[in-house]
This record gives C-alpha cells, sequence and structure tokens, in this order.
C-alpha cells in the first residue's frame, strides 16, 4: 500500500467535528479514566448452585475473606452481587445451567476494582440469607447467599430497598481514578482511531458453538486492528478495553470523545436460531432500522448494560438540543461514507452478508462528533463464520481490509476538502 502524509486538508476537512467537540463537552459528561489493576486479587475457584426444598443456595469458594453487596432488579429479575475486584477460576461444572428459579448466571468484571455476579432469574425470589463462611477443614471461605421464591410486589420492595442500601454503603469502594490524560501534542499529525472491543467482564455477549465466548474473540479482532493501524504510523489506536472488562455503553462513547477521537470502529460478532446464515454487515446509526433484523439486532446490543446489572432505560436520550442534533446528522454522513469503504474493503477478505450496510440505533454508535460505525464480523452460531474468527490469521485479514478502508475514508476526506 502506498504511505502517504496526512495533510492539513484532512485536518481542515474534520475541524469543524473537532470544534464542536467544545461546545458539547458543556453537555455531555465525559468518562473517566480507568484505574489500573491489582496486583494481586482474589481467587474464585468455584460457584456451586444447588436446589433445597426451601431454597436454592449459591457458594462461591475463595482464597480469602471478601466483602460484598447485593442488590435486586426486575424486568427482568435479576440478583446482583458486587466484590471486590476478583480473578475467576471457575471449573466447567460451573456453567450456567437453570436450577429451581435460576434459570442462568453470568460473572466477570465489573469495572476495575469491583467483579459482578449476576443471577437470572425466571420468576421473583427474595435473598433469605447472604454470609461469608470461614474456613473450615478442607473447605476455603464461602460466601453464600439463599434465594427463595417470593411475590412480584414483594421483590419490588425488596428491589427498591437494596439499591438503595447499595448505593449508600457503596460498597466495595474504589479508588477514585486519575484525572483524565492530556490531549495529544499539536505535533503529532496521526488520526486517532477508537476501536471498541463489545461486550466484556460480566457481559459474555454471543456464545459460539464450541463455547467461545464474543466478547473474546471481538478483543482479540480489536487487538489486531489496532496492530494493523499503528505499523501505517499514520494512525493513534486506541482501545475502549485492553482485558476482560465491562465499559458501559455511554462510557465508550466518552473515551472515543475525551481522546478526540477521529473515528470510533466498534467490532461485535452476532449469534442467532439459523445456523446457516453467516457474513460480515457494518451498522451505522439511523432511528429508524433499514430492516426487522437490524432493529432486533440494536435492541439486543443495546440491552447490554441491563445484562450486567445497570437499567439504563430511563436515562434521558443524549442527544437533547437542535446543536447536538445538527452535529449528529452530520456525522452519521461521515459514518455512512466509512461504512461504504468497508463494505468494499472486506468483499476482498471475507464473506457478507446479504445487503451489507445496515442502519441502526445502536446506543455505541451514538457520539454526536465522532464518525463511527459497528461491524458485526460474522455469526459465532455458523460453523464456519465460527471457525474464522478463531483463526488468528483470518482476523488479521479482517485487520487488513479495515485499515484500507480507513485509508480510503481519510483520502475521500482529504479529496473533498482540496
Amino acid at each position: 500500500m502506498t504511505r502517504y502524509a496526512v495533510s492539513s486538508a484532512v485536518t481542515r476537512g474534520l475541524a469543524a467535528l473537532r470544534a464542536l467537540r467544545l461546545c458539547l463537552l458543556l453537555m455531555l459528561a465525559a468518562a473517566t479514566a480507568l484505574p489500573a489493576f491489582a496486583a494481586e486479587v482474589p481467587v474464585v475457584s468455584n460457584l456451586r448452585v444447588g436446589k433445597h426444598p426451601d431454597k436454592v443456595r449459591i457458594v462461591l469458594d475463595l482464597d480469602r475473606h471478601v466483602d460484598f453487596s447485593i442488590f435486586l432488579l426486575p424486568d427482568p429479575y435479576r440478583v446482583v452481587i458486587d466484590v471486590p475486584e476478583v480473578t475467576f477460576h471457575l471449573p466447567g461444572s460451573a456453567a450456567s445451567h437453570a436450577v429451581g428459579p435460576v434459570v442462568g448466571w453470568r460473572y466477570g468484571q465489573f469495572r476495575p476494582g469491583t467483579s459482578r455476579v449476576v443471577i437470572d432469574a425466571g420468576s421473583p425470589v427474595q435473598v433469605k440469607s447472604a454470609f461469608v463462611l470461614p474456613p473450615s477443614g478442607a473447605q476455603q471461605h464461602r460466601l453464600v447467599i439463599d434465594l427463595a421464591a417470593t411475590s412480584r410486589e414483594a421483590f419490588l420492595q425488596d428491589s427498591e430497598a437494596s439499591i438503595q442500601r447499595h448505593v449508600a454503603l457503596s460498597a466495595p469502594r474504589v479508588a477514585p481514578p486519575p484525572a483524565a490524560p492530556a490531549p495529544l501534542p499539536n505535533s503529532d499529525t496521526r488520526m486517532t482511531i477508537v476501536i471498541d472491543a463489545g461486550h466484556g467482564g460480566v457481559d459474555p455477549g454471543a456464545i459460539g458453538q464450541d463455547g467461545v465466548h464474543e466478547k473474546n474473540i471481538v478483543l482479540a479482532a480489536a487487538k489486531a486492528l489496532q496492530n494493523a493501524l499503528e505499523e501505517t504510523g499514520r494512525y493513534k489506536a486506541v482501545l475502549t478495553r485492553e482485558g476482560d472488562s465491562f465499559i458501559r455503553l455511554r462510557e465508550r462513547i466518552a473515551i472515543a470523545r475525551r481522546v478526540n477521537a477521529d473515528l470510533f470502529v466498534s467490532l461485535h460478532a452476532d449469534s442467532i436460531k439459523d445456523g446457516s446464515l453467516r457474513g460480515l454487515s457494518v451498522y451505522t446509526l439511523s432511528e429508524n432500522a433499514s430492516d426487522k433484523e437490524a432493529e432486533a439486532l440494536a435492541v439486543s446490543e443495546n440491552k447490554a448494560d441491563i445484562v450486567a446489572g445497570i437499567d439504563l432505560s430511563h436515562q434521558e436520550p443524549e442527544v437533547t438540543n437542535i446543536l447536538i442534533d445538527l452535529a449528529q446528522r452530520r456525522t452519521m454522513n461521515y459514518s455512512a461514507r466509512l461504512a461504504g469503504y468497508v463494505v468494499h474493503e472486506m468483499d476482498r477478505e471475507t464473506k457478507l452478508l446479504g445487503r451489507p450496510h445496515r442502519f441502526a440505533g445502536f446506543a455505541v454508535l451514538k457520539a454526536p462528533d465522532v464518525p463511527s460505525v459497528l461491524v458485526e464480523l460474522g455469526f459465532l452460531s455458523n460453523r464456519e463464520d465460527n471457525r474464522r474468527l478463531n483463526d488468528p490469521a483470518f482476523r488479521r485479514k479482517v485487520a487488513a481490509g479495515l485499515t484500507r478502508a480507513i485509508d480510503r475514508y481519510f483520502q475521500g476526506v482529504q479529496a473533498a476538502f482540496r
């Protein structure tokens, strides 16, 4: 590929979007920087769920005592257990399955300093008791939670009270994050690309045929794209997450805005009932979905925060005034241009889904001043897509194609402002 210098024309072409950030920063809260991981954290070696005549007992085996906090969330019914950051080293027997009113569970890092276990229930439950047992004989420390059936009315009352306690106690405590990093020096002419690996931590995303989690596949793909972009010398590539951590959807947007991103690329991999469907697709923002499949996918992805125990369904819309609306419309045009280049270049590397450029209201694409696309790399529910996405060589091919698309995008912007 011919190397080219990013001319001042590109900077002028994007200047309007960058200037709008000065106004938008007064209206939209930027996410804080992520604190460093602790050198040593407790280890959870097992998670057991057993059914008893009058309850379901959940037991976490730990190598040391931990504090914990529990709260309840309705619709769907969830029991959320927060502990200080731990490492989960669980056997295969700890895989999620139905036990009494419990229909499944998920676990992982919620944010630096905090890990989370989310228990999904098919009907209302109450926390009968919750306590930590000290070691006894061959037994380690054990965090024990007993759940029993209850009415919806009682669950809702318990939920409200538990949330108030959780907020008041602020347990477990997390050290305040450091200040946001200083902006890039003016001498750095590289474009900044933020690469968002979807899901993470307590939110595994889709699950492939061989049990692989989407969160791991897309993180590997994001790191391959980061390497491909930075090897050109033309781009600074920033990941929204470096490891298996949960990042709120709005925080992903704020990371892009905090580093003055020129582009935002979110990577995902879907899973559906139809195992024959395969192929890559790219989405850009629209309040009206291009088809029912796109709408269903956006609804599913936008629930990521709810899956992790955060309900943002009643949050005020981010786009609340004319200035932001105008900025977002212009950004959507830039995003659609990038999506066209992605489709063209990825057609050389992999099979595309029918009508590969689609539109939907993904929350993660709503940064009003950063052109953004969401790339569905394929279907983990399809045997061939699943095999290829697990292949590092294929992920490097995808990264090369996306890098060419980004090159063409900036070349197009440059030509438009000559």
